[in-house]
């Protein structure tokens, strides 16, 4: 069986790729490029896709900032420090994607 994993580089996706290897699946992994301000998570997700043995790694490249903006696509945006547990469930922050 051939499985398609979408790999951020995190922690949960990484766990889906070795689950998926694990019962036997011939992997291939999915990476998207939207003009992130810090290239470490697509740096990660290659480590990992080369690490696991993936059949084929592939990066999907496109703009986000064409919907909106984010801290996480804008070096205009500061990214938020600090926040209390009640600012952070009451306003989505702008490192949302």
């Amino acid at each position: 069986m051939k499985a398609v994993i979408l790999l951020s580089g995190g922690l949960d996706s990484s766990t889906v790729l070795y689950q998926a290897l694990a019962d036997g699946c011939e992997c291939y992994t999915i990476s998207f490029d939207y003009q992130q301000r810090h290239r470490r998570e697509l740096q990660s997700a290659l480590a990992i896709a080369q690490a696991a043995g993936v059949l084929q790694h592939q990066v999907v490249t496109f703009d986000l900032r064409q919907w909106g903006g984010s801290a996480l696509t804008d070096n205009a945006i500061d990214l938020p420090t600090g926040r209390s547990l009640e600012e952070m469930s009451q306003n989505i922050p702008v490192t949302y994607v």
